[in-house]
């Protein structure tokens, strides 16, 4: 079984290298392509406007400069002799839950491969406090548990699976749950405003705590209590409900003929 490895914490990430360790468990084919430098909150962006580069460190491992979708669309069009059975991303320094998966790389990481038509699966530690110091034990003790049962899953289509990580020891893990992706209540989001040596004013985008709504059924809350969250994701954001409400307003503005 190939195994594509990558993330968007970058190439020299320690969550990789955790991530690495995991894989080596399931399969001794293992490739790691991987942006240089970190590119988190990057998304499912695509470099477009400048060239993308290519760093070989040995025969199956390489940095891209550039971001996680272009690190997988470079392993795929370029680096890999075939398509691989199966992408990993990760492992995240820091949760990728709820509404937050939009903006990561590492789910987005995932994505690309899924739209590529392999089976795509996102890992992401959660840690308590910030700063650089992050345990990765839960993920390193739990890491093939988790990811072993999906081995050999056919996914539906574009599909692919995100797993959180609790912010606990390794044995105080309670064990894996199934739900849904939470939603946050957004009351977050600080700006920082400052100056520069030389007077310029600059901003920094911070996070504060989120409240979301309470209940033991999202990834949010299994964090808390001390499970790992598996959410399968799903591709298709139409909201099917509202397509004949949108249909009729059109309708009725005259702007389409109801057959």
């Amino acid at each position: 079984m190939r195994i594509l490895l990558t993330n968007d914490d970058g190439i020299h990430a320690p969550g990789l290298k955790v991530l690495e360790r995991i894989a080596r468990t399931l399969s001794d084919d293992i490739w790691i392509v991987a942006p240089a430098e970190e590119q988190s909150g990057a998304g499912h962006s695509l470099t477009l406007t400048q060239p993308v580069r290519l760093r070989e460190y040995d025969a199956r491992r390489f940095a891209v400069m550039g971001t996680p979708t272009d690190a997988v669309t470079m392993a795929l069009r370029k680096l890999l002799p075939e398509k691989p059975d199966l992408i990993l991303s990760g492992v995240n320094r820091g949760a990728n839950q709820g509404d937050d998966v939009t903006y990561s790389g590492t789910v987005s990481a995932a994505i690309e491969g899924t739209l590529a038509g392999v089976r795509s699966v996102a890992l992401s530690q959660i840690y308590a406090k910030g700063g650089e110091k992050v345990s990765f034990a839960a993920a390193q003790a739990w890491g093939e548990r988790v990811l072993r049962p999906l081995i050999d899953m056919n996914f539906s289509e574009r599909t692919l699976v995100n797993i959180n990580f609790p912010a606990v020891a390794a044995d105080k893990v309670n064990g894996i749950r199934i739900v849904r992706q939470g939603f946050h209540d957004y009351g977050r989001g600080s700006l920082v405003e400052k100056k520069d040596p030389r007077g310029f004013a600059y901003f920094w985008f911070g996070l504060e705590a989120i409240e979301h709504t309470p209940g033991h059924e999202t990834d949010l809350e299994a964090g808390e209590d001390g499970f790992i969250a598996v959410t399968p994701l799903h591709l298709d954001l139409t909201h099917y409900p509202s397509l004949e409400r949108l249909h009729q307003r059109y309708v009725d503005a005259g702007e389409i003929t109801k057959v």
